[in-house]
């Protein structure tokens, strides 16, 4: 009989993916891995295509981590991503569990949901030119109203002081991410089945007990993810701190991003120091995921994983000695 041909659907999927496919490898990989390649070169000057491998591969490298200003720009980086992650995920897990508490319901969720997540939407550029000229001096709208009611005396130089500066940016990143982290968190709050948050409810759970023991345990899998994505574009911080300050006063908001672009398009344009960099920064990135991805791993599930592996290691072995006694 002639075997029935298979309908070949899989055919279509390939497809539909080959776009994007080739488009990631064009304007993702390829420029990856050609980083990657002259972080070990001594290609630099603009418009040179020509370059050799340096005699001393990592030399690159080495600059760049003994760099002052590559370490003021790495410790500036993370510190502000730390501030205005901690806020950010605190802000946006009382929202989230403030929308889909089943106690009450919350008139108008809809539209406060639009109006927090409104920030995100709205692009770098307008935001660092909205809070330039908020702070700014002599003339702004804050040394406006701060002289008005007699806070100041005379107008302040905002932007000129390093703390001030950098309490902006953690500002203006708090503001304008944490709606995206509120709406990711509620769509994983509303995943959890209704079920257990009924049974809490039976069992005589408050809100904050629910809270903590039923939403928090069943959206770890969410907070991993809003906990690396956030990592990695703190960790690339770019578009405010440049559009905003460019990276000053005095290296105050400079950020690895920042600093990379410094390297590569400014002054003697150093291709192969910031392509050093930016595989510093990729390295980084990469073991702090890792670490996460480690730390928060479901240990009850993993601990299920490994009595199953047990079960069936011991079943096959009992299935050996069976056929290993009917062969007798």
């Amino acid at each position: 009989m002639k075997k029935k041909k298979g309908n070949g659907y899989a055919k279509y999927g390939y497809l539909f993916t080959l776009p994007f496919t080739i488009a990631y490898c064009i304007f993702s990989l390829y420029p990856t891995l050609y980083t990657a390649v002259i972080g070990f070169t001594d290609l630099k000057g603009i418009g040179k295509t020509d370059f050799h491998f340096l005699e001393h591969p990592f030399d690159n490298f080495v600059t760049i981590l003994n760099s002052p200003t590559f370490q003021t720009a790495f410790k500036n980086t993370l510190m502000m991503w730390v501030l205005n992650f901690i806020p950010q995920i605190l802000l946006a897990l009382v929202l989230a569990a403030w929308f889909t508490d089943r106690r009450f319901k919350v008139p108008g969720a809809g539209a406060f949901k639009v109006m927090f997540y409104m920030p995100n939407i709205i692009t770098a550029a307008t935001v660092a030119i909205l809070f330039n000229a908020l702070f700014g001096y002599p003339m702004g709208p804050v040394n406006d109203l701060l002289t008005r009611f007699g806070i100041l005396s005379a107008p302040y130089n905002f932007l000129v002081k390093k703390n001030i500066a950098r309490g902006i940016i953690i500002f203006i990143q708090t503001w304008m991410w944490y709606g995206y982290t509120m709406i990711i968190l509620t769509s994983g709050i509303l995943g959890i089945s209704p079920d257990i948050f009924e049974a809490a409810e039976v069992d005589g759970a408050n809100g904050r007990q629910t809270f903590f023991y039923v939403t928090l345990p069943n959206i770890r899998t969410i907070l991993l993810f809003t906990l690396v994505t956030s990592l990695i574009g703190g960790l690339n911080m770019f578009d405010i701190p440049f559009l905003f300050l460019i990276g000053g006063p005095d290296n105050a908001t400079l950020t690895t991003n920042v600093f990379i672009r410094n390297q590569a398009f400014a002054g003697s344009y150093m291709y192969n120091r910031a392509a050093a960099a930016s595989m510093i920064v990729f390295v980084v990135i990469c073991a702090a995921s890792a670490v996460l991805f480690y730390a928060l791993r479901d240990r009850e599930e993993e601990k299920l994983q490994k009595i199953i592996r047990k079960q069936e290691k011991e079943q096959r072995r009992k299935m050996r000695q069976q056929q290993a006694a009917g062969n007798r």
